[in-house]
């Protein structure tokens, strides 16, 4: 019985180090379009790139968080089935492009993400594609609350941290929902970091030392919250959220499905496992990692791994020669 448990725990390690190849493979192809504004091609890449790699780990995976339904193929779909084992069952949210306006245009912290978790953990929410959220980390978990002011969160969280208000920075979404909500932040007297998108990457920020970002807030896609959550589960930060419908389509779906849009969704609601597993590996430059440099016929990647069992985080620094690897995959490493 020991001897099955180790067996079982080394599988679920390996995981973790099959999954950094994903999204390295996403982000070294999805790289080539930095600052070239063709996001589509950006995106298709990196879905290109994850599902070539995703059908050689042996896992039996399900994609609950993707590019949408499977009559929008190519891209990696709700419901698409991944993997070439029988298992280990696991629920699989990507996000092929964290911030694809922000490649497009060769802005920092683009990134490409993946989380999994034991089958049928993840929040789904196929009718309201956006929600209110609030996320901190380590050091400020348990102090939040979405149903308070913004202004008596930042006091809850500077007190948490031992600094004051205006010590505080803020990572909020560039978007005209935001205004009133970026006005009671500059009121209260803390900083802002404004971003044009990824709000994965502003939320793994909030809850990573050395990045100089204290919270994230505002409102953003449901899935990314999904995500978001996982790594978050790993890094020991907190995030609360509540759907938010964005047109009137969603307000008739919240009225016929009796969807409780008042409900706030902590991280047990966003994701119920305890194990998972996220990677994301840098496309271009940003705070929380390095993006892809190419040189010659090769390439210099920087990753996050983490898994909330063991609360390991790892930074993998990792240089790839292309022509050796496209000996054995080719359509992953033109």
């Amino acid at each position: 019985m020991g001897r099955g448990a180790t067996q079982r725990d080394t599988m679920g390690r390996n995981l973790a180090l099959e999954l950094v190849r994903v999204t390295e493979a996403a982000a070294l192809q999805a790289g080539r379009f930095m600052g070239r504004k063709d996001k589509e091609a950006a995106d298709q890449a990196a879905v290109d790139a994850m599902r070539s790699v995703l059908a050689t780990i042996a896992m039996d995976g399900i994609v609950v968080i993707g590019e949408g339904e499977k009559d929008e193929a190519p891209m990696l779909y709700i419901g698409e089935r991944v993997g070439s084992a029988s298992g280990p069952r696991v629920d699989i949210a990507v996000d092929p492009v964290d911030g694809t306006r922000l490649l497009a245009n060769g802005m920092p912290n683009s990134l490409t993400v993946i989380a999994v978790a034991e089958r049928d953990t993840m929040f789904s929410s196929p009718d309201i594609m956006y929600m209110d959220k609030i996320a901190v980390g380590g050091d400020a978990a348990g102090v939040i609350d979405i149903d308070v002011p913004i202004a008596e969160n930042l006091a809850r969280v500077a007190a948490a941290k031992r600094r004051e208000i205006r010590d505080l920075t803020v990572v909020v979404l560039d978007r005209p929902r935001h205004e009133r909500l970026i006005d009671d932040v500059r009121a209260a007297g803390a900083r802002i970091k404004m971003i044009t998108d990824g709000d994965v990457a502003g939320a793994v920020m909030a809850a990573t030392a050395g990045t100089g970002i204290d919270m994230m807030v505002g409102i953003g896609g449901a899935p990314e919250a999904v995500v978001t959550a996982c790594a978050l589960k790993c890094l020991g930060g907190d995030m609360q959220c509540r759907l938010w419908p964005r047109n009137d389509e969603e307000r008739v779906a919240v009225v016929e499905k009796s969807i409780d849009i008042s409900r706030v969704l902590y991280l047990d609601d966003l994701v119920r496992s305890n194990d998972v597993f996220f990677a994301a590996t840098g496309i271009t430059d940003g705070e929380l990692l390095r993006g892809v440099h190419y040189f010659g016929d090769g390439a210099t990647t920087q990753s996050l791994v983490m898994r909330s069992k063991s609360g390991t985080v790892r930074k993998i620094d990792a240089t790839h020669q292309l022509a050796k690897l496209r000996q054995y995959a080719p359509n992953d490493f033109d």
